[in-house]
């Protein structure tokens, strides 16, 4: 359940809230986007502190992004597609090709310098998970 800052955020925004099946439409035609990762607010309050910054970075960064808020039961198994190691995290993407993540609480000038750098970034090649597999060597018996 979002706390109260982060359904004030998503209902004055109009940010869409998306889940595995909605990320690609909401994809579809966006240059840039950013995923909001939330996380449990009451673990993660400064959940709270992005909630009221994201809006003002949308509004600096003027339609360069749009933004979308991943659904709670959403956020682990895109979070395995779109790694990022701590909470909350905003990710950004180029289509749907993975850029990178801004994660906790940072300063502003931290958020234009790294968003600026996000914006212009190739897209980062994101692994596969598992277990990697070694095979012997040629030759050995």
């Amino acid at each position: 359940m979002p706390s109260t800052l982060i359904r004030q955020m998503i209902q004055q925004q109009a940010y869409p809230v998306v889940d595995e099946a909605a990320l690609a439409p909401f994809l579809a035609g966006q240059e840039h986007a950013v995923l909001f990762f939330t996380g449990d607010p009451k673990q993660y309050p400064e959940s709270n502190d992005v909630a009221v910054i994201l809006p003002e970075l949308a509004a600096r960064f003027a339609g360069r992004f749009r933004v979308a808020v991943v659904a709670r039961e959403a956020e682990l198994p895109l979070q395995k597609r779109f790694p990022f190691s701590s909470w909350p995290a905003l990710v950004f993407l180029r289509g749907e090709h993975y850029l990178g993540a801004i994660t906790r609480v940072q300063n502003w000038g931290e958020y234009l310098a790294e968003i600026e750098r996000l914006l212009g970034a190739e897209p980062l090649h994101v692994r596969g998970l598992g277990i990697p597999v070694i095979t012997a060597a040629a030759g050995r018996a």
